[in-house]
């Protein structure tokens, strides 16, 4: 497990990382609040990035969760509440 939060930049780096970059720079900025779909990224995307989360912060994101969060800060949120629990 990491023992450091996952950053913004991070979850910017796993979404690329598996599902690759969206046009236009859309990752670029402040994201927190955007929608994943206004991203470009559908529910395989999203499978796959919690995967890595997984494997990179050793939190597992039940797939029922994970299609409520909508967000990069939902998953922000999600991901490093866990971490700090399991601390």
């Amino acid at each position: 497990m990491a023992t450091t939060p996952m950053t913004l930049d991070d979850l910017r780096r796993m979404l690329t990382e598996a599902a690759g970059e969206p046009e236009h720079g859309v990752l670029a900025g402040d994201i927190e609040d955007t929608e994943f779909e206004a991203l470009g990224y559908d529910s395989l995307a999203l499978l796959e990035t919690a995967a890595l989360i997984t494997q990179e912060f050793g939190v597992r994101i039940a797939d029922e969760d994970l299609f409520e969060l909508r967000t990069p800060r939902a998953v922000l949120d999600l991901v490093n509440g866990a971490a700090a629990q399991a601390r």
